[in-house]
């Protein structure tokens, strides 16, 4: 969504800073569901993002919220709050923006005759599946617009509430390719807890795997962050590859924790806090940037690379340089959970539509957006 060109001559009373002024904002709600959260239902102008030469796996993005009830200490998009005037601490877990109209603006954006039909992606910022999904039910009309428009389509969560739209998302890969993707990278539940407190149980988690498969839908998992000293042994991979595996995954993705300015200070809070013996170790292995020394990174790959193929996911390759190792399994080039159109639903007909890789990555001219300040590369 773009909040330019949304602007009224006096500011709405009772809002929250920064949004005063948007036309597109309706109300600000609180339950007793929710405690602590606030709510604020806006009526989006726009809803695909475009973001190509990003680095990542597409080039269209749909982000339904903004904030994320997961309140996970390390989360990458935390700094998208302060365009808000809000900060990437506590507002960014309980001060959440809905775009309540995103699933109809979206059926707008897809019907114009200038849509490329690209793979668009749901999860890449905060959690399509965060607990305020429950509330609003914005997914099913999003996943009913791209699989009726021919538009295939990948999910990245950590919300076991996907399980509800499982049944959906095997009618729309009758359609189009449809790829999930489950992020889990803390197999211990206690660290879980301390560090992502409002995100379902590990246990939920593989459950959530094992669902998906069972609906005949490829399931990438997304092992990220990986956090330096603290879950990226070879005993903790190795135990997690396995869980991973025997739950059915599809493919894998491993990400070290990135320290992006604004996310930077909230984790080292945290591990001041819960870890205080490994603060000056973080400090030296992030002290020239967002990512973590390349003779940390290089090790770690030489001892994840193995490991993976160890689990029976293929052989282990790059999308870049920056500490990213992905390898594949049956049906899911990686954890993103983008689809393939190899691993399409048995009960499905062949595509109408091409799905090679210059049609995926051509950028389509509509809508004409730039992308949002809230879509930033993860690496």
């Amino acid at each position: 969504m773009r909040w330019a060109g949304q602007q009224l001559d006096a500011e709405v009373p009772g809002t929250l800073p920064g949004l005063g002024s948007i036309a597109g904002l309706v109300r600000s709600v609180t339950t007793p569901e929710f405690q602590g959260v606030t709510f604020h239902e806006v009526l989006a102008r726009s809803a695909l993002n475009s973001v190509p030469g990003s680095g990542l796996p597409f080039n269209w993005t749909v982000n339904p919220y903004r904030g994320c009830t997961h309140a996970c200490r390390y989360c990458f998009a935390r700094p998208t709050h302060k365009y808000l005037e809000l900060d990437e601490g506590l507002d960014f877990d309980r001060q959440i923006v809905v775009k309540t109209n995103v699933a109809d603006v979206l059926r707008r954006e897809l019907a114009r005759p200038s849509w490329g039909g690209e793979q668009v992606a749901l999860g890449t910022n905060t959690d399509p599946y965060q607990r305020a999904e429950g509330r609003y039910r914005l997914l099913p009309g999003i996943i009913s617009a791209l699989a009726e428009s021919g538009t295939p389509l990948s999910i990245l969560t950590k919300g076991t509430l996907l399980r509800r739209d499982l049944p959906l998302l095997q009618e729309a890969a009758e359609q189009v390719p449809v790829g999930i993707g489950v992020s889990l990278a803390l197999a211990d539940e206690e660290l879980r807890r301390r560090l992502e407190p409002g995100v379902p149980s590990v246990r939920g988690r593989l459950d959530l795997i094992r669902a998906v498969r069972e609906a005949d839908l490829p399931c990438g998992v997304m092992v990220a962050p990986v956090l330096p000293w603290l879950t990226d042994s070879a005993d903790h991979l190795d135990h997690l590859f396995g869980q991973l595996a025997s739950a059915g995954a599809t493919g894998v993705t491993t990400l070290v924790l990135h320290l992006r300015p604004g996310v930077k200070p909230w984790f080292m809070k945290w591990l001041a806090e819960d870890h205080p013996d490994l603060v000056k170790r973080y400090e030296s292995l992030y002290a020239h940037g967002p990512n973590a020394a390349p003779s940390y990174r290089n090790a770690f790959e030489s001892k994840v690379r193995p490991l993976l193929e160890k689990h029976g996911f293929g052989t282990s390759s790059h999308r870049n340089t920056n500490n990213v190792v992905e390898a594949s399994g049956q049906g899911s080039f990686s954890g993103w959970g983008e689809p393939t159109a190899r691993f399409r639903s048995r009960r499905s007909s062949p595509a109408p539509f091409n799905t090679s890789t210059t049609h995926r990555h051509r950028p389509a001219p509509v809508p004409a957006t730039i992308p949002e300040p809230d879509q930033q590369p993860l690496f």
